[in-house]
């Protein structure tokens, strides 16, 4: 492999709308290359509310995922002050720049997939059910799709709407958001006949973003008879990452298996 572990990438020379320069202005992946050759890659979206990133969401996870065969990247996204749609803008640039660069990272452009937890969880759920912005500045890698082959959804905030996480609206969409909005950035009322396939996890004693935020979801895949793959958890409350010594833990055993039966 002739990548570094843990290589930071700028997602653009230039980033558009930013407004300052520097961490927190400035999106970027971090490459964790797996030990094989045209495999698949996964880019990891830590939550935070959109408050900030949470770090014990992405490196661990990725080195998890790399040590399973799968390339992984974590995206470090902009986040409140940014509002919508500026983190959607830099996880659509994050597939485009993976996909783009499909060559240089050793790895299979068509399987290439997001996991994301809570907020990214809904970042991630929200490219999986075709949401993505324009192009932003016409370069080559905007010419690649924004639409993961896979998702994969940890504790995901998914309504806006119903039971919803009011700081995540908030910081999201600021204090006085439109319903109207509310209801298109809410997943389970943009779930179509057609779509990646998707593995969520949640925990029932979650007590910042309900466990009825995935059984939301996994509802309305069901009756839309997509590949999916629901687990819920007795215990771990919220924002466990891999969950290690719980037994939500066993989430990456059933996520690997989802993976190898999705030829990945």
């Amino acid at each position: 492999m002739t990548l570094a572990s843990a290589e930071v990438h700028p997602l653009w020379t230039d980033p558009p709308r930013s407004t300052g320069t520097g961490p927190g202005h400035t999106p970027t992946l971090t490459a964790y290359p797996a030990d094989t050759e045209d495999g698949p890659a996964m880019i990891v979206i830590p939550g935070g509310r959109y408050a900030h990133i949470s770090e014990r969401e992405g490196e661990p996870v990725a080195r998890w995922l790399a040590g399973i065969g799968v390339h992984a990247f974590v995206l470090r996204y902009r986040v409140d002050p940014y509002r919508y749609p500026i983190p959607l803008l830099d996880a659509a640039r994050a597939v485009r720049f993976v996909r783009h660069h499909a060559r240089r990272f050793h790895l299979d452009p068509a399987r290439v997939g997001v996991l994301g937890f809570s907020a990214g969880g809904h970042l991630a759920g929200l490219l999986a059910t075709g949401a993505a912005p324009p192009p932003t500045v016409g370069d080559d890698v905007d010419r690649a799709s924004p639409h993961p082959a896979l998702a994969v959804l940890g504790y995901p905030i998914t309504s806006l709407t119903d039971h919803p996480h009011l700081p995540a609206n908030g910081h999201l969409l600021g204090p006085h958001p439109e319903p109207e909005l509310l209801e298109e950035l809410s997943l389970p009322h943009r779930v179509g006949p057609a779509g990646p396939p998707m593995f969520l996890w949640h925990t029932s004693d979650d007590t910042s973003v309900d466990v009825r935020h995935s059984l939301l979801l996994a509802r309305a895949l069901a009756e839309r008879h997509r590949d999916f793959e629901l687990h819920v958890y007795p215990q771990g409350a919220h924002g466990l990452g891999l969950a290690e010594g719980r037994p939500a833990a066993a989430w990456t055993t059933a996520c690997a298996a989802y993976l190898r039966r999705q030829g990945w």
